[in-house]
């Protein structure tokens, strides 16, 4: 049986581009909460008891205001740091490279600190708490055995869009038995007058998605051997991206789940979620957010005040 207790990482190392702040740390309810506020309590209640935040390390003090005195009252909480000069001995920072180099590398930030199962949610994304306690139970009652034992938690695709724009998602696809065959990562999803669609080539041609379709919101549960995979892929990664798209290429998270699933060394378990996703992509999304969060304290499924 598994001895370790899965811990909890958090990304919030970007700084919302789209939304034009950092929307991670902006207040979204009447208490003062945070988006990731409600993560950690329903992490927490899942059986959670430590959480890891990777960050950038200029916005540590920021960070340790909002969460030691709240959640870190009742969470063993750490810090890493994303750093765009953290790759291996041998490769070089290209010039005019300003963003460090995606999900999988952020990560990989928290090498040192991981040595058992762990969890990696989004730090600006609302998941629910069915979904903490669904991977929560899975990472704890499941080892490797001839391939890594992951899993990862799917949404319906029309419960993660916005009407203020087009989201990324990864869009996946199952086996019979409810394991992730494959994972596409789409850049532009949209709500279309056709349905919801994606486009390849900046709007010129629009591919609708059937309703019910499952997408990834970055909600991954690895074993321990996911950060020995994530170091070993990290070369060949800059390898390519350095004569390809080298100020923009991004070693991601989805992307690497794939390539483990495809060379027969992982498979993942699809742990479907009805509840609704929301987050704040754009800054018209913020009060669409802040009204959901405080409909369901009036319904009782939160206090009035998360960290009392």
């Amino acid at each position: 049986m598994i001895n370790k207790k899965p811990v909890l990482v958090i990304m919030a190392a970007g700084m919302g581009s789209r939304y034009g702040g950092s929307k991670q740390i902006d207040k979204m309810t009447d208490a003062g909460e945070i988006i990731l506020d409600f993560s950690l309590y329903d992490a927490m209640l899942a059986g959670f008891n430590k959480a890891i935040f990777i960050i950038r390390e200029e916005h540590r003090d920021v960070f340790r205001e909002l969460v030691d005195e709240r959640a870190g009252r009742f969470l063993d909480v750490e810090y890493a740091y994303q750093k765009l000069e953290d790759i291996p001995e041998g490769y070089e920072i290209p010039e005019g490279r300003e963003k460090p180099w995606g999900t999988s590398h952020a990560v990989l930030a928290a090498r040192d600190l991981i040595d058992g199962p762990f969890v990696v949610i989004n730090a600006d994304d609302y998941y629910g708490p069915g979904a903490f306690s669904s991977i929560y139970e899975y990472l704890a009652s499941h080892e490797d055995g001839e391939k890594y034992e992951f899993c990862m938690v799917g949404y319906k695709l029309e419960n993660t869009v916005t009407e203020n724009g087009h989201v990324a998602r990864g869009v996946c696809a199952l086996d019979d038995n409810g394991y992730l065959r494959e994972v596409t990562e789409r850049t532009r999803i949209e709500m279309r007058p056709e349905g919801i669609a994606f486009t390849e080539d900046d709007g010129e041609s629009w591919n609708v998605l059937p309703e019910g379709t499952v997408v990834s919101m970055n909600f991954w549960g690895f074993s321990a051997a996911m950060m020995k995979e994530l170091k070993k892929g990290l070369p060949e990664f800059l390898d390519k991206a350095l004569k390809e798209n080298p100020l923009k290429g991004e070693y991601l998270l989805p992307r690497t789940a794939d390539q483990l699933i495809k060379k027969g060394k992982a498979r993942i378990k699809v742990l479907t979620s009805p509840d609704k996703w929301c987050g704040v992509t754009y800054k018209e999304d913020k009060e669409d957010v802040k009204n959901t969060l405080e409909a369901m304290k009036d319904k009782g499924i939160y206090p009035e005040k998360l960290w009392k």
